[in-house]
């Protein structure tokens, strides 16, 4: 084992300290740093869907512009170091090493201290903060983890905040209501510094709005300050914003959610130009949403047999799936039968997102996300018979081998389509990459 895969296995090994939300560890560690996040400027994105969209559109956008542009997202696809890149390149091992081994007896001396050792997430930001310091991008964007307020990203004073769309996801850690909810996630409104939002739930709004007012933060709302309409086509929409409008605005990623998402990172970059002088010409907006990769979210990964797979984790998630499936079903997602592969944590609200997605299919494949809030994943399966004949069902435990079933039921014209936990979706998109590369070799 080198010394990169003993540093991913004892970062692999921080996930027993669980999720435990609150600021006290990653100060503690980040003031041990000599305080990285204080070194870079930050746009931080929360929210429960949309979020990783609308930071991959910014970068791509921003990187046309001529910035270098720093990324902290998560949770990876297939390589750690996805989670930390500058202009699409990730951190390289070697700087895994070094930031963990800077940051390793920092640890061990807040323990002795008697302050909490840091989860495996605070220690990932920890060495996103540490390494972006050092490199010095000209923006970071920065993810929220789980939540907003008391999430470990929320040390930053940001130059702006954004906030995607926000639905039930985690309620468990969040509060169960959309409006307990929304006040933890608005939590990364800070004094004064200006906010976009893409949330349109009157509820959500209302809470927003309320912060952003008590914060003396300027709003911007998707809907209301700015508006997008969709074009002819089915991937081209308009923006008219504040100060600058486009037109025929052409988006790589599927499904007309992502219009609003670009809309998001559009008013970003309106308030970036008007409030912190940025060049954004016009060309780089257009290319840089042409370009846009966002792998695992609506991805149409091969063509013959055809293959979309999504991380629709959450309701809102599976309901965008469900209108884009509808939407684009006489274009790219055209198909005879739809055969469905599902993989759920326990903990989602799984009776409601089948409900969405499950009347649509013609066959359903049940298999396990490779978590441990898998739980009774295969209660998928018994609310999938509501909608289709038992026979129609099939609960196969491994991802691989649920999936090479649904390849087998794929006939030409049909379309299969892999949907649930990013923990599972990661693991399929590896082996369709792999057996796509294997059989074109």
């Amino acid at each position: 084992m080198n010394e990169y895969e003993q540093t991913l296995e004892y970062i692999k090994k921080l996930t027993k300290f669980g999720i435990n939300l609150g600021l006290e560890r990653i100060q503690a560690l980040l003031k041990r740093l000599d305080h990285p996040e204080k070194k870079i400027n930050v746009i931080h994105i929360g929210g429960t869907n949309g979020k990783g969209s609308t930071t991959a559109m910014l970068q791509s956008i921003l990187k046309q512009a001529g910035y270098t542009v720093g990324m902290f997202t998560s949770p990876h696809l297939h390589d750690f170091r996805e989670r930390i890149t500058i202009n699409g390149e990730m951190i390289s091992p070697e700087d895994v090493v070094t930031g963990i081994a800077t940051i390793k007896p920092y640890l061990e001396d807040m323990v002795q201290a008697g302050i909490e050792h840091p989860t495996e997430f605070e220690v990932c930001t920890a060495l996103a903060f540490y390494y972006f310091a050092l490199k010095q991008p000209d923006l970071v964007l920065l993810e929220v983890g789980l939540g907003g307020e008391i999430d470990s990203t929320n040390v930053v004073h940001p130059i702006i905040s954004v906030l995607t769309s926000i639905g039930m996801d985690h309620m468990d850690y969040l509060g169960d209501t959309l409006e307990k909810i929304t006040e933890v996630k608005a939590g990364i409104i800070k004094e004064c510094v200006p906010v976009v939002t893409s949330s349109d739930r009157p509820e959500v709004l209302d809470v927003i709005k309320k912060r952003a007012a008590r914060k003396n933060a300027r709003l911007t709302v998707i809907g209301e300050t700015v508006n997008w309409q969709p074009e002819a086509g089915g991937r081209r929409f308009s923006y008219q914003g504040i100060h600058r409008s486009y037109h025929e605005l052409e988006i790589a990623l599927l499904g007309e959610h992502q219009f609003i998402n670009a809309a998001a990172a559009l008013a970003v970059c309106d308030v970036l130009t008007d409030t912190y002088t940025y060049d954004i010409p016009e060309s780089a907006v257009r290319e840089g949403l042409k370009t846009v990769t966002w792998p695992g979210r609506l991805e149409l990964i091969l063509r013959d047999p055809r293959v979309l797979i999504d991380g629709a984790h959450n309701v809102d998630g599976m309901m965008s799936l469900a209108k884009a499936l509808k939407g684009y079903a006489d274009g790219p997602l055209k198909r005879n039968r739809l055969i469905l592969c599902m993989g759920m944590l326990a903990d989602k609200e799984v009776e409601k997102a089948v409900a969405i997605i499950g009347p649509m299919a013609d066959e359903i494949i049940v298999t396990k996300p490779d978590s441990p809030r898998a739980g009774d994943w295969k209660n998928v399966a018994r609310l999938a018979e509501k909608y289709l004949p038992a026979e129609k069902v099939r609960v196969i435990e491994d991802t691989t081998a649920a999936v090479q079933e649904g390849l087998r039921l794929t006939g030409e014209d049909d379309l299969l389509c892999v949907t649930g936990s990013l923990y599972m979706i990661s693991g399929v998109r590896q082996y369709l990459i792999n057996a796509y590369n294997a059989n074109h070799a």
